[in-house]
């Protein structure tokens, strides 16, 4: 490659660049926030009321899996 094509392929590159920022800047902010500012995600607060409700289902699950286990090595 000579160093004139090396040049113009280096303007190419810009000028696509410059492109995408132009893309970019149109965007606005708003699909673009956390990633460009490195933040984290909120934290999601559950309820109290909520915690329980989740809390009582996994126990349901538990004992209902407890039941299946001892059932089918009750069988054995």
């Amino acid at each position: 490659m000579t160093r004139e094509q090396i040049i113009a392929s280096i303007d190419d590159e810009l000028d696509r660049l410059h492109q995408v920022r132009k893309l970019l800047q149109s965007a606005g902010s708003q699909s673009f926030t956390g990633i460009a500012t490195g933040k984290a995600a909120p934290k999601r607060i559950l309820s109290p009321e909520a915690r329980q409700r989740i809390a009582a289902a996994q126990k349901r699950r538990w004992a209902k899996q407890r039941k299946e286990t001892s059932a089918t090595v009750a069988k054995k």
